[in-house]
């Protein structure tokens, strides 16, 4: 027995030994196999960097919003992309590839391109494949790094990472200074936050004819006082709506060459019922799109406000302060209103809403109008149609005086601080920007 389990024991040392001998031999034969490199990646000297006058911000905004063009460019001096790759040629007609790794906000994406000289350095732009449903979800500022690993003629030759600081995608990139202090305006971007696509706009335009300010959409087929008319129905929608006007700081600055504006989406506006000066000129303009009409932003320092062709040859402009809408709360008046017949049924006049509703919604009728309400001969959805038609008005003279002064400033296309958008224009370059 004593025999039998040393020769076991010799046996089994002898296969470990045998092994192990197997494997240092195959390791030595892959060694002396594998091929040399044949380039020196620090005479190629690959590099990869993001726009340097972004300063390492990544805005999912910027990318959403020329998605559809297939050289995207954003006009930043030499550097027209996001990100550049350069490369010293180590041979002729030598084949570059460089790969993109995915990450939270990219696919792999592979860009090639043929050397054709030796020793000239070569620069390029590749597209990045974003994963775009990812890019709409960003509500809040992160950090993620993308991996760029560049082959020649097959070879792996370098790797360099690319570390970016992203955004949120409601960050909305309003301008840069370039190395020169030249400013770059990106306020044409709000365009992409008019969504006329949205999906909400089909049950909107509904609740919009069972309101009865108009009894159909017909955009431009018929005169200027029914566009006005289709205009002024999505006005009181919003008022029924109870959207409201909340103010968000006019810019902020990530980098010392970068402002920044946060702008709400579509389906936030509406179901926060909340907006800014531009939130709310967006959230108009959506819907007047979506009816065929074209709607106008007026951009001054630290504030929008709409306006929109009465004809189809825009001949003729009106204008729409939308943060007036903040002056009237109709769901509470309509709720204090309820609350107010359900005790008393009988109620007429101005009994039929609290004193502190009277005194706050009366001063928006005329005189005759406020007696109509006071003797009880205007229902409770009269009146409300009559306060927002009047405010309405208001709306469209508040800033005429304010237009037609800086005409020529909105007419310039040098001038940075004033701009004239023209949402159907800028739709050639521009997409709306969907989850």
């Amino acid at each position: 027995m004593l025999f039998c389990r040393c020769n076991a024991l010799h046996h089994g040392l002898s296969f470990r030994l045998f092994l192990a001998l197997g494997m240092t031999l195959l390791l030595l034969s892959s060694c002396h196999n594998k091929k040399p490199k044949v380039f020196d990646p620090s005479y190629v000297d690959f590099e990869a960097a993001y726009n340097p006058y972004l300063e390492n911000q990544f805005y999912p905004s910027l990318v959403m919003g020329v998605a559809s063009l297939s050289d995207q460019t954003f006009g930043l001096n030499d550097t027209n992309a996001l990100f550049s790759v350069s490369v010293t040629a180590p041979a002729s007609n030598a084949v570059l590839r460089i790969t993109i790794d995915s990450s939270n906000l990219n696919y792999v994406t592979i860009f090639q391109e043929v050397l054709p000289i030796k020793d000239v350095r070569y620069t390029f732009h590749p597209s990045v494949k974003w994963k775009y449903d990812k890019l709409y979800q960003i509500r809040q500022q992160g950090i993620t790094d993308l991996t760029f690993t560049c082959f020649i003629n097959d070879e792996e030759v370098d790797v360099k990472n690319v570390r970016i600081n992203y955004r949120s995608a409601n960050d909305c990139l309003l301008s840069v200074l370039d190395s020169d202090n030249k400013l770059h305006d990106f306020r044409w971007l709000f365009a992409a936050y008019v969504n006329e696509e949205h999906p909400y706009i089909d049950s909107i335009l509904s609740d919009i004819l069972q309101q009865g300010v108009v009894t159909r959409i017909t955009g431009y087929q018929k005169d200027a006082k029914s566009v006005v008319s289709q205009v002024e129905a999505i006005w009181y929608y919003a008022l029924e709506r109870g959207i409201t006007y909340s103010s968000i700081s006019c810019t902020s600055t990530p980098t010392k060459r970068a402002n920044v504006q946060h702008i709400r989406f579509f389906d936030q506006v509406y179901n926060n019922r909340q907006a800014n000066c531009v939130d709310a000129c967006v959230f108009f303009a959506s819907i007047m799109r979506k009816i065929g009409l074209k709607p106008v932003i007026f951009v001054e320092p630290c504030h929008a406000y709409l306006g929109y062709y009465t004809d189809s040859k825009r001949r003729s402009l009106r204008l729409l302060e939308t943060t007036i809408t903040s002056w009237v709360d109709f769901p509470a008046l309509t709720k204090n209103y309820n609350e107010t017949i359900a005790r008393d049924p009988d109620a007429q006049g101005t009994h039929r809403i609290s004193e502190t509703m009277n005194s706050r919604y009366n001063k928006y009728l005329t005189a005759d109008e406020k007696k109509r309400w006071e003797d009880g001969r205007m229902s409770f959805e009269e009146y409300k149609r009559v306060i927002a038609h009047n405010i309405f008005l208001k709306s469209t003279e508040q800033n005429r005086e304010n237009y037609n002064n800086n005409k020529k400033l909105f007419a310039d296309p040098d001038n940075q601080l004033y701009q004239q958008l023209d949402i159907e224009q800028l739709r050639k370059l521009v997409q709306p920007i969907n989850g």
